[in-house]
């Protein structure tokens, strides 16, 4: 996906969030929190590879995640 693209979208998500009245750090929690998960997703639960997708330390990761999550992800 193109930067111009990925600005398009996410202005229009943010537009109907804004419109919603959604409160700015709601939306920041839930688009880290689904960002990480997707992440989790695509390398198969494994967390070693996810934060290194992510770009962020496997320690940080497991912060943003909770344990249930984390089992879910590995069932």
């Amino acid at each position: 996906m193109t930067g111009q693209n990925l600005n398009r979208l996410l202005c229009r998500l943010v537009g109907e969030l804004v419109a919603r009245g959604v409160p700015l750090e709601q939306a920041r929690k839930q688009f880290e929190r689904q960002y990480v998960l997707s992440a989790l997703d695509e390398h198969d639960g494994n967390l070693t590879r996810a934060a290194e997708a992510l770009g962020i330390h496997r320690n940080t990761l497991r912060n943003k995640i909770s344990p249930e999550d984390i089992r879910k992800r590995k069932a």
